[in-house]
């Protein structure tokens, strides 16, 4: 990080520095990112990206819905469209017809993997391995743990 993080608040320091390890490509819920962090929730972590998220990739931290950022649509397409971002095709009845993110494809779990399908841990294969915290964190199936969670954290 630069040195712009010395004046930024330890949560957003750590957030911000989640949205620099997400690979081009793929993108990690506000959801995924307190989760990962094991402290704070969505809310906290989209006021994080709102107040001081310009200078990172804030297009790679989205809604769990795969619908892109209100008011800020057409720059985040150009940069999924330009990393290979998997996206749907909007529905006629959309409003404006823009396309959404594939979340199934595009999100990311944390692991290894850089582009939309390459190395990246399957989300339905059950694995674990130790967090960057030190957390034990434990991969579970789509449906295996709590609706839109990547990953079940826990202390060692």
């Amino acid at each position: 990080m630069d040195d712009r993080m010395g004046e930024l608040p330890e949560y957003a320091e750590r957030v911000l520095e989640v949205a620099e390890l997400i690979p081009p490509g793929r993108v990690m819920t506000y959801g995924d990112v307190a989760e990962w962090l094991g402290e704070g929730g969505p809310r906290q972590v989209g006021r994080v990206m709102a107040l001081y998220g310009g200078p990172v990739p804030w297009w790679r931290v989205v809604r769990a819905d795969g619908v892109l950022l209100p008011g800020h649509e057409l720059r985040a397409l150009d940069h999924y469209r330009g990393e290979g971002t998997p996206l749907r095709d909007a529905s006629r009845a959309a409003e404006g017809h823009l396309p959404r993110l594939d979340m199934k494809r595009a999100r990311w779990d944390g692991m290894a993997g850089a582009g939309p399908t390459d190395g990246a841990v399957p989300r339905d294969v059950p694995h674990s391995e130790e967090g960057h915290n030190g957390a034990h964190i434990e991969q579970l199936p789509p449906n295996g743990g709590a609706a839109g969670s990547p990953a079940t954290v826990r202390g060692t």
